[in-house]
C-alpha cells in the first residue's frame, strides 16, 4: 500500500492517454477508437519513465475501454515494472463523444454543420454538438463492444456536462473509494472525462473547466486525504 502513513495521504494520478492518430492530424475523435501515434507510444512509455523515476507506485489502474487509453496504460505499468497490475476498463471513462462531427477535421465540420453547432460544442459546458442518428454505425448502440450496456446509456453526442454526468457514478462507487482506503490510483483516460474529474477535485465553475489544458502523455499527481481533500497538485515532470 502506498499511503503516507505520517500525513495520511495517498495518490491519484491522472494521465491523458499519449497522441492518437486522430490527435496528431487534428480530427473529432471521442469514442472512435483509434491507435497511438508513434509519438503516442513513446509519450506512454516516458510517462511510466518519469513515475518510476519520481518514486510514485500503484495499487490500482483504471482506463477508458478505448484502446489509445488502455494501451498507454498498459505500456506506463511497463515501463513502471509494474506488468503483473490489472487495467480496470469501463465505458464510463471513455471520452465525451462528439456525436456527428466524429471522424471530421474542423473546417469539414464547419462547412457541413456551421460555426455554431460546432464551436458551442467547444465553449459552453452544457454545449451539445451536433446528434447521430439512432441507426448510425458510430453510435455505441450498435457496436458489439458495448452490447452488454443499455442503449438509453450509451451516448449519440455529448455535452462535456453530459459527459460528467455519465463519468460521476464511476467515480463515487468504483474509484473514490479506492483512494479513501489509502490506495493509490491510476486513472488514464481522455481530455475532457478528466477535466470533469480535476472540476469535482478542485471545485472548479463551468468556465474554469472549459478553460483546463491537458497535454497528452503528462502525468498529473493529486496528494489527497481520506477526504478526497486535494492537499498537493503536481506535475511528475515538475519534480526535482
Amino acid at each position: 500500500m502506498t499511503l503516507d502513513d505520517e500525513r495520511g495521504l495517498t495518490r491519484l494520478v491522472l494521465l491523458r492517454h499519449g497522441e492518437s492518430v486522430w490527435n496528431r492530424d487534428k480530427i473529432f475523435t471521442g469514442w472512435s477508437d483509434v491507435a497511438l501515434s508513434s509519438r503516442g507510444k513513446q509519450e506512454a512509455e516516458h510517462a511510466g519513465q518519469l513515475m518510476r523515476q519520481s518514486g510514485v507506485t500503484f495499487d490500482c489502474c483504471f482506463s477508458s475501454t478505448l484502446q489509445r487509453a488502455s494501451e498507454t496504460a498498459k505500456r506506463v505499468l511497463s515501463a513502471m515494472h509494474l506488468d503483473t497490475l490489472p487495467v480496470q476498463q469501463c465505458w464510463r471513462l471513455n471520452e465525451r463523444h462528439y456525436g456527428a462531427l466524429e471522424g471530421l477535421r474542423r473546417w469539414p465540420a464547419l462547412k457541413r454543420f456551421g460555426f455554431w453547432p460546432v464551436l458551442r460544442t467547444q465553449i459552453r459546458f452544457d454545449g451539445t454538438p451536433p446528434l447521430l442518428r439512432i441507426d448510425d454505425e458510430r453510435f455505441p448502440g450498435n457496436q458489439s463492444c458495448y452490447e452488454t450496456v443499455e442503449k438509453n446509456y450509451l451516448p449519440r453526442g455529448e455535452s462535456l456536462k453530459q459527459a460528467q454526468e455519465r463519468l460521476l457514478p464511476y467515480w463515487r462507487e468504483v474509484i473514490s473509494p479506492e483512494i479513501q482506503h489509502g490506495k493509490c490510483v491510476l486513472v488514464v483516460s481522455h481530455k475532457n472525462v478528466l477535466r470533469t474529474l480535476m472540476m469535482q477535485l478542485d471545485c472548479l465553475t463551468e468556465r474554469q473547466v472549459m478553460k483546463l489544458k491537458l497535454t497528452t502523455g503528462r502525468p498529473l499527481v493529486y496528494e489527497l486525504d481520506h477526504t478526497l481533500r486535494v492537499v498537493r497538485r503536481y506535475y511528475a515532470d515538475e519534480v526535482q
